[in-house]
């Protein structure tokens, strides 16, 4: 299995040929509201091929932004931590902000896969009440009851029309983490919305 020593570099470079495309998005900054009112393809409930451009792009960027730092913290205490605990992360609706998600102790005895389900609940309350623009809740597994190789999984969803989950091997070497390549696969949406056909319709 090829080990990289940088995660957040190797999910930065998966999305390069995406963020590539050109036009839409400066087209927009070019003719869009003013500084003080950032640009939101959402706002009228309905978006036009060029702003399915934009928001695909858009919504990457922030990703990698808030996938990166949420991958930063939690794997500082990996290779510390002989059963890691799930964690959440979301990016505030300003676009920039990003934090971790508290329980305020309510999953402190609670077994893994409940704190998942309880992360995702807070997520959904925060994310129907449009408090944030992205969201993403990393925990450890195994491939499977049988194996020995180990994995990272980040479910991330953007309220843009993102949602997967990404699954990284990984290996604790002398205290250090060690990546393979990541996986990337589609989930149902858990938090954002309902399902695919709540996704904004798009206006022609």
């Amino acid at each position: 299995m090829p080990i990289t020593r940088s995660l957040t570099r190797s999910l930065t470079l998966a999305l390069l040929a995406l963020l590539a495309l050109p036009g839409p998005y400066a087209a927009a900054e070019e003719a869009g509201s003013p500084a003080s009112q950032p640009y939101d393809p959402l706002a009228d409930g309905k978006l036009t091929r060029e702003e399915l451009a934009v928001a695909a792009v858009a919504g990457q960027q922030q990703l990698v932004k808030l996938t990166e730092q949420a991958v930063d913290e939690y794997t500082a205490g990996l290779g510390a931590a002989a059963t890691p605990v799930p964690a959440a992360w979301m990016l505030l609706e300003d676009g920039k902000t990003i934090k971790q998600l508290n329980l305020d102790g309510q999953a402190v005895d609670a077994p893994a896969n409940v704190k998942i389900l309880m992360y995702r609940a807070a997520l959904k309350s925060i994310a129907r009440r449009g408090k944030i623009h992205a969201a993403v809740i990393l925990y450890t597994g195994k491939v499977d009851a049988d194996s020995d190789t180990r994995v990272l999984v980040i479910e991330h969803e953007h309220r843009l029309g993102i949602s997967g989950n990404k699954i990284v091997p990984y290996q604790v070497e002398a205290g250090t983490v060690a990546f393979g390549e990541a996986v990337t696969r589609d989930k149902p949406f858990q938090m954002f919305y309902d399902d695919r056909g709540d996704l904004p319709a798009s206006g022609g």
